[in-house]
């Protein structure tokens, strides 16, 4: 994988927005051969060349007043969300990974307490040819199934 795209990659994610700009990311990159084997103990690795493990340090994350909310996964998503729209961009594939042992990756690559890791993004050449975008049509929920307007119905806010 080309430095200058792995680069371009890691602005974009250090130039997403989080909350109360505390930018609490650390992206640990895996690309080397003994990374990549420390790595697949934690997760399968897809044959990708090259790997973001995006943390968030909770000592710098936003905890909202009322209820103590941590911001730490909605910032490491958005941030690997501007990750992978940036090397779709640069013509790259990509694979949003949530599924790996959280204790595994922990101590192969010794991440200190204070992270969490929370998405592991896989990035090298697609094998495959990209899947058109008309496929939403029919796999994607319509717009009716998520979309709410003014206010959810009585009903639907009442427990069981």
């Amino acid at each position: 994988m080309e430095q200058e795209k792995i680069e371009k990659i890691l602005e974009a994610g250090r130039v997403a927005p989080t909350a109360c700009n505390n930018q609490p990311q650390k992206i640990l990159v895996i690309k080397s051969a003994e990374g990549l084997e420390k790595l697949s103990k934690a997760s399968r690795v897809f044959g990708a060349p090259l790997f973001f493990v995006v943390c968030a340090d909770h000592t710098q994350t936003w905890k909202r007043s009322y209820d103590g909310k941590d911001s730490a996964d909605i910032d490491a998503s958005i941030v690997t969300a501007h990750m992978i729209l940036q090397a779709t961009e640069l013509g790259l594939g990509s694979v949003w990974i949530c599924s790996f042992k959280p204790d595994v990756l922990r101590a192969e690559f010794a991440i200190p307490k204070e992270l969490e890791p929370v998405n592991l993004l896989a990035v090298g050449y697609a094998a495959a040819e990209v899947k058109s975008p008309e496929r939403h049509e029919t796999q994607r929920k319509p717009l009716a199934d998520t979309v709410v307007y003014d206010t959810f119905e009585i009903a639907d806010a009442l427990p069981e």
